[in-house]
Parts: C-alpha cells; structure tokens; sequence
C-alpha cells in the first residue's frame, strides 16, 4: 500500500516543488516506487522532470475522473518515478462555487487504483488555499512543510499548520504532519538564527537535514532534470538524499 505524502505550504518560493521532484527521485534511487501528482495548475514539477504538458490528461483527467487514475500517469526518465502531469486544463478541474465535502474528496476517490502500485505517492500543491490543497489534504496520510530561512518562516509555518488541523478535523482524521523541512539555508547567523527558532518551537517534526541554498538545484528544472541527473555531485544531491533517509526511516 503506498504511503502518500503532500508537499505544501500556501507560501511560494520555500521550495516546495524542488523538494517534491527530488525527494521523488531520491526515493526512485532506493529501488522503492514512486509516483509524483503535480496538482500545482503552473506545472512546475512537470517541466522541471521534462515531461509535456497536455490539456486532457495527467491531474485534469485524475481529479475530473479519478476512476481511470493509471491513464493519468506518464513515465519519466528516472528509474522507478512516475508522474501524473499537470498541464493548462488542470485549473478548470476546480469548480467555481465553494469548495465543499463531494470535491475536496476526489483525489482520494483515486486511491484504489494507484495504492497498490506504488511504495510511495508525493503530491506537489500549489502556494495557495482552496480546492487543490484541500484535495491534497483530504486524501494524504501526512503532510510534509517546506519553510525557507527568512524572517516570516514562522509566520507561514504557522498558517499551514493551521490548515492541516482543519483538514484532519472535517475530513481526514488520520491525517498527520510528515515534518518541516529548512530551505535555502545558508551557514549565517541569520539562518541558523531562524532553523533554532523552528527547532525549538516543534522539535522532532523537524528533519535534521537542511536543503542547503545550491546553484545546481536552481538550474537543474531548466534543464527537465532532477537533481541526481544534472548533478549528482552537488550539495543540493547530497541534501536530498539525506532527507529521503529521514523519510524512509520514518515510513
């Protein structure tokens, strides 16, 4: 049975689509199966694994129809990691009026055909609030926050976690925090400054492992690569790996 995992916070620019493409392929790189949901309408994490966009398939076709999931998916060039694509119908699969119980439920709805497939389901969300967070939600068994070291991280932190206990209140009660995950650290006061605020306010749910502040990591979606493909060598490699070691041991 896969385990799935959200990557989200309503924040942008803390890394989360980097951390959901290359947690993925570090995953792929233990032999362990992974399939990867961009439900992020922008498309990030297709592009940045090389895959085309189309307007009918991969997540439009997942959530418009969720009972043929397996057509959804498209095989990337790592070993062992698949994706289900956005592409630029994704945003029409969000429904105009409130968003209520029957539509933040259809991921899940998705779930018979893909559990069984795989070791692991990452699912990248949009920086934002509504309807693809809180399908996101409503359908992992945990929910993995990435928070850059700035000076608002607390502040953002805050708000997603909020978020999270709502959702496990109205629809997912078994619905936990993965951890928290430093980005872009860089070795200053200032950083370290904001990792020890974080740490001392939530503890475990932080990973040992930092996501350093890495050129490689920023070239290598431009390229439609994952880390490990355009540079295995890099600390952003290194990184990634390290946190696939803290994920697993907690799976």
């Amino acid at each position: 049975m896969a385990r799935y995992i959200a990557v989200a916070n309503q924040k942008g620019g803390v890394g989360k689509t980097t951390t959901a493409v290359n947690l993925c392929a570090s995953i792929a790189l233990t032999r362990r199966t992974c399939l990867l949901i961009d439900l992020d309408p922008q498309g990030n994490a297709t592009t940045g694994l090389g895959i085309e966009k189309k307007p009918h398939n991969g997540a439009y076709l997942l959530l418009s129809n969720p009972h043929r999931a397996t057509d959804a998916i498209v095989h990337t060039q790592c070993k062992g990691l698949d994706i289900v694509p956005s592409g630029p119908r994704l945003a029409d699969a969000q429904p105009k009026h409130a968003v209520t119980a029957d539509n933040v439920l259809r991921l899940k709805a998705s779930k018979p055909e893909l559990t069984t497939l795989y070791d692991y389901v990452i699912v990248d969300c949009p920086p934002s609030v509504g309807f693809f967070p809180a399908n996101a939600l409503s359908c992992c068994d945990s929910v993995l926050v990435p928070i850059q070291c700035e000076y608002y991280a607390m502040e953002g932190l805050a708000q997603i976690l909020s978020r999270i206990r709502s959702a496990k209140s109205n629809f997912n009660p078994h619905l936990e925090v993965e951890g928290i995950l430093l980005t872009m650290y860089e070795p200053s006061a200032f950083s370290n400054e904001v990792a020890e605020e974080v740490r001392a306010h939530f503890d475990d749910l932080v990973y040992e492992t930092a996501i350093p502040r890495n050129v490689a990591l920023a070239e290598a979606p431009s390229h439609g690569q994952a880390i490990f493909d355009y540079d295995h060598r890099s600390r952003g490699a290194r990184a990634y790996l390290e946190l696939a070691k803290e994920v697993l041991k907690d799976g």
